[in-house]
């Protein structure tokens, strides 16, 4: 199967490094041993929208391409559409499914943003204090709903892959600093000249100073001038603010994708 989405495109970088892709032809099934209750690495992704009567074909596959209950504890299926295709969704929907809209945004270059907050000091994470403070702020960050013991879990995990991505040189995960204190964190990731951002994050108590802003455009530089980086890419909640501030330093909306989950 031939992705031709930027942004799933992008997600199969850290798919690869820390689970398993098997390519089923009309869809790809994507697994994440390490983890198994990182719902969006493990999953399927089809070429298309579901179609009348995909519902219950596709749960029959996932059952037995990625597992079910004790096991597995969750559904998450996806497509490779760019426009923000939902094909026949409602039958998911009314089965306790929800919707995922996401907005891809791109760039090849940067300005600055409108507000620059010249206090916060943008560093590479190096001890294990620090990562532990970026460990602590995605459990504050975390979303509505998520149980924070299984939260947990999975942060440690996948924090844990992200360190040895880093370690191979894939990456760097960058902290901001004020007073010595890290109010924010992002990562950045580049392969093959594609530089994917993860896990962009404000202190709840330290938002609306610019603070994101400035930290996107110092990293989104480095990317594109020190770690290889030719095209950058967001991923964002369609619904949520967060793309307004990536789109202030140069972003912009290229595809709309979707997917749905049970939880």
């Amino acid at each position: 199967m031939n992705v031709r989405s930027l942004g799933i495109r992008t997600d199969l970088i850290f798919q690869r490094f820390g689970g398993v892709i098997v390519d089923r032809g009309s869809y790809l099934v994507l697994l994440t041993p390490s983890n198994p209750a990182y719902r969006w690495g493990n999953m399927l992704l089809f070429a298309d929208p579901p179609g009348e009567g995909d519902l219950e074909r596709w749960r029959q596959l996932y059952a037995r391409e990625v597992g079910a209950p004790p096991e597995i504890n969750h559904m998450v299926f996806a497509w490779d559409t760019i426009h923000g295709e939902t094909g026949y969704v409602q039958p998911f929907l009314d089965t306790g499914f929800e919707i995922e809209r996401n907005v891809v945004l791109s760039t090849n270059a940067v300005h600055p943003p409108p507000r620059i907050n010249d206090g916060i000091a943008i560093s590479p994470l190096e001890s294990d204090a620090e990562w532990q403070a970026a460990f602590e702020l995605e459990l504050l960050c975390r979303g509505e709903g998520e149980d924070e013991a299984g939260y947990r879990t999975f942060i440690e995990r996948k924090m844990a892959q992200y360190r040895e991505m880093i370690a191979a040189g894939i990456g760097r995960w960058f902290g901001a600093f004020l007073n010595g204190k890290l109010v924010a964190d992002m990562g950045l990731f580049v392969e093959d000249g594609m530089g994917r951002f993860q896990s962009v994050k404000t202190h709840p108590g330290y938002r609306r100073r610019g603070i994101c802003g400035t930290m996107v455009h110092a990293i989104a530089r480095r990317g594109l001038e020190t770690m290889g980086a030719e095209t950058l890419v967001m991923i964002a909640d369609a619904e949520y603010h967060a793309a307004k501030i990536y789109q202030s330093v140069g972003f912009r909306p290229t595809e709309r994708i979707v997917g749905v989950e049970r939880k």
